[in-house]
């Protein structure tokens, strides 16, 4: 399961990260964006999408809305999609054909733990989105985390882990595609191997303007 995660990396450095996808009308949301130690659910969310063969960063709301649902306030609104099962469920199997996504981030945590790269460097969360869109024409776009089973530094703590892409495979996760594509991507919906990531302990500190702070233990 993946519900909490982070992304701390500084403006400058994710505008660099985000470069070859970055427009000039994203510099609005550019200016406001500030590094986050707690992203929870149903918060927005930065993320990495292709529609219509264009590739494009936006905020989206974590917590999947499917785009055939009628009543958004009864809906589930999960926010994690096994890869096993994601092209089987109904909510999941039209995102995963045609609506994959990236989500960057710098860590993500599980029962008092923050798990990071080693080098300290974003990383990918592989995602899916959609997008709702009511009688008056309003929309909201959302998101979820797809999530595998552990590795071997995970396992201890749960019984499942995002999916992490590999640097280099941005373009071919983002890439629409039939069944066939689909099936040339399970392959990355295994576990991260654990050798380049570093697991450690953290403890909650005393609230800041309603959101928990963390701090690592040494």
């Amino acid at each position: 399961m993946c519900s909490r995660y982070c992304l701390e990396t500084p403006s400058i450095e994710l505008q660099q990260l985000l470069s070859s996808w970055l427009r000039p009308d994203d510099s609005a949301w550019l200016k406001h964006y500030a590094p986050r130690d707690l992203i929870r659910p149903h918060e927005p969310v930065l993320a990495v999408r292709c529609e219509h063969g264009e590739v494009r960063v936006s905020h989206m709301l974590w917590g999947l809305l499917p785009g055939w649902v009628k009543d958004p306030l009864r809906a589930p609104r999960p926010i994690n999609a096994r890869a096993e099962t994601i092209g089987e469920k109904a909510s999941f199997r039209g995102p995963w054909r045609h609506h994959r996504c990236l989500l960057p981030s710098t860590g993500f945590f599980e029962k008092g733990h923050l798990i990071h790269r080693k080098d300290r460097r974003p990383f990918w969360l592989a995602g899916v989105w959609d997008r709702w869109i009511g009688p008056d024409g309003s929309e909201v776009e959302t998101c979820c985390v797809i999530t595998t089973r552990p590795n071997s530094l995970v396992e201890p703590l749960h019984d499942r882990m995002p999916v992490i892409i590999p640097n280099g495979l941005e373009s071919v996760w983002l890439e629409p595609g039939d069944g066939a594509h689909c099936r040339a991507l399970e392959p990355m919906l295994t576990p991260s191997p654990p050798d380049t990531w570093e697991c450690r302990a953290i403890k909650p500190t005393a609230p800041n303007n309603n959101h928990q702070q963390l701090s690592l233990l040494d």
